[in-house]
Parts: structure tokens; sequence; C-alpha cells
């Protein structure tokens, strides 16, 4: 008869944490973070200027250190990566701070990115590119969490099957569904046309148009409007997309509608400058120049009305 094997297995309390342990564990704390622990967003969308802004931050974390902790989560290569936060990071080292108050918080990616995205757009100055990009990245994270990320449904489609996912994003910052759609189509543009849209030279409704452009056609038109010093309007870039899906849109055809006269469109008279830089001084303003000529072919307007008159 074999005999009974007997092991003497420690106590479970000893092999496993204690629940207080476990509890611990999961339980969010605020702690103050060495800077060099914490990295930033993969990707993040927001920039974190150095502007007048950011100074002004400083200068309040100098004297009163951070007031609002920022958000981290633990990564799995060691320290610390920040979800919310950024520009109170880039402030406490300004202001030769060596620590930063963080909340840590255990996060999936798609739950980091969501929040990432939905604390920084309550900033008051937020670029178009910046709003698109977040936007994309909160709609891939809701879709693979499996959330409804329909781009084509109808208004009646979403009081029958409840609010889908542009709506949800919409509702964080106050934009509806159509223009998170827009903003989302953005992130199609090429950089320098994108950059050109957060300069307030391309207004959003073209821009839209522009992005359903292939990459080689939009750096063909960049090319035109560098040349041209001149930005399509809202029509010329419907023409623009319509000629393109029908697949006849090339660098003549964009010359030649670029070469449009838009609504309300002043015609610039241009001069070359070295034709009359010998009648200023140099480094005269420019606007100065212009008074100039204004008013002497005011002053030549009179003199030949009264020539006329004797």
């Amino acid at each position: 008869m074999a005999k009974e094997l007997k092991i003497n297995l420690p106590p479970a309390d000893d092999l496993f944490p204690t629940q207080e342990e476990r509890d611990d564990a999961r339980r969010e704390r605020i702690i103050d973070l060495p800077l060099h622990e914490i990295h930033d967003f993969p990707n993040h969308p927001f920039k974190v200027k150095m502007d007048d802004d950011m100074l002004e931050m400083a200068e309040s974390v100098k004297k009163y250190g951070v007031l609002v902790p920022g958000l981290v989560r633990p990564r799995d290569n060691g320290g610390y990566e920040m979800v919310a936060g950024h520009r109170r990071k880039m402030a406490s080292g300004l202001a030769e701070r060596g620590t930063m108050p963080c909340l840590i918080r255990n996060l999936t990616d798609d739950e980091a990115v969501i929040i990432m995205v939905d604390s920084n757009l309550q900033r008051e100055k937020i670029l178009p590119s910046e709003k698109a990009l977040a936007y994309k990245m909160k709609l891939e994270a809701m879709k693979r969490q499996g959330q409804r990320t329909d781009l084509t449904c109808s208004p009646v489609d979403n009081k029958l099957a409840g609010k889908k996912s542009l709506a949800v994003i919409g509702e964080s910052s106050g934009d509806s569904q159509a223009t998170v759609h827009r903003y989302i189509r953005l992130t199609e543009l090429i950089p320098q046309v994108l950059e050109m849209v957060d300069a307030g030279k391309i207004a959003m409704r073209p821009a839209v148009e522009l992005s359903y452009l292939p990459p080689d056609q939009q750096q063909t038109l960049l090319e035109e409007m560098v040349a041209e010093d001149r930005t399509p309007s809202h029509v010329q870039t419907m023409k623009m997309r319509k000629f393109s899906e029908e697949g006849r849109l090339n660098e003549d055809v964009i010359h030649s509608i670029m070469q449009e006269e838009k609504p309300n469109q002043v015609e610039q008279f241009k001069m070359p400058r070295d034709k009359i830089s010998k009648f200023f001084a140099p480094g005269t303003p420019t606007q100065k120049i212009e008074d100039t000529i204004v008013k002497a072919l005011e002053l030549w307007r009179q003199r030949e009305r009264n020539r006329d008159a004797r």
C-alpha cells in the first residue's frame, strides 16, 4: 500500500498578499514623483509651447507649487506615463522643481487615450490640428472598445440606433457629430497644408474638401498656393475634389481653378520693389511706401483735373 505523501505548505497568507495589500495596490494615491520618471504620452497630439502662458504657469508653480496633481499610469518597463498634466510638468521643470504631485491610476491603453483627450479638450486655446488628431485617437480607442463608429449614419439612424461614437466624442467639447467628422478629416491633409489651417490661412470647410485629395495632388496645390500667394475658396476646393474623384485633376487644372476670381475677391496690384526703391531711403517700411505712392497719385489726379478744367 502506497504511503500518503505529505507536503508541508506555508499558510496561504504567506504565499499571497493580504486583502489589505491587494486593496492598497489597487488604491489610487497622490505622490510626488521625480520629473525624470514621468514620460510623455505616446503621440501626444497637444503641443506644449514655450509661450507667455507657460512662463506665467512656471512662475505660479515656483511660488505655490502644482495645485492640481497630474494623472499618470505605471509603465511596464518602469517609471510612469503622463496621461494629463504635460504643461504642468514642463512648468515644474522651468520652476526648477524636481518633483510633481501626481495621481497614479491603473489604466488600459484605450482608457488612457480617452482620458488624455477629454482632459485636454477643456483648454481654451486648441489648434485645429490638435483637435483633429485628438478626436481621431479617441475614435480609434472607442472602436477598439467595441463602441459604434459609423461615420456615415444619418440623423434618423442616430435616433433609432442610439448615439454614435462621433456624437459621444463631441459632447465632451461641445462639437456636433458633423463637426467631429470634419476635424477627423483634417488628419488626411499633408503636414504643410494642415499648418496653413492652424495659421488661419485655410478655413475649415475648404480644408475638409482638400482632405479628399491624394497627397501628391495636395502637394501640387501647395506649390501653386506658394507660387501665387493665394489660397482656394470653398467653391474652388469643391471643384478640385470633383475633378480628383473623376480622375481629371492635374497641375494644369489646379492652376486654372486657382486663377478663377473668387467672390468678393479684390484684385491686388503688385510692383517689383527694385523699380521704386530708388525713391525711398533704405529700410523704409512697406506701409509708408504704399501711403506715399497713394498720396502722389492723388496729387497727380488733382493736377490732371485742374488741367482739364482750364
